[in-house]
């Protein structure tokens, strides 16, 4: 299993930017999303392409489905 790390750095300004690296997929948005809501709202998001791959496991369980 990779490695997940979350990175946020706080500018002087009182922006937060916030870096997920070694989670795939949507598992990212899920993760992240209640310490958005707590910090506050959203003013930019942009996705890695880390975001469009598919884990393993899932493609596994789609794959056994169809058949």
């Amino acid at each position: 299993m990779p490695q997940r790390t979350l990175r946020f750095r706080i500018r002087q300004d009182g922006r937060v930017e916030e870096s997920v690296t070694g989670v795939l997929g949507e598992s990212c948005q899920v993760l992240t999303e209640k310490l958005e809501a707590a910090l506050g709202s959203v003013e930019v998001n942009h996705q890695t392409a880390d975001a469009f791959r598919v884990n393993q496991e899932e493609n596994q369980s789609i794959s056994t489905e169809l058949n």
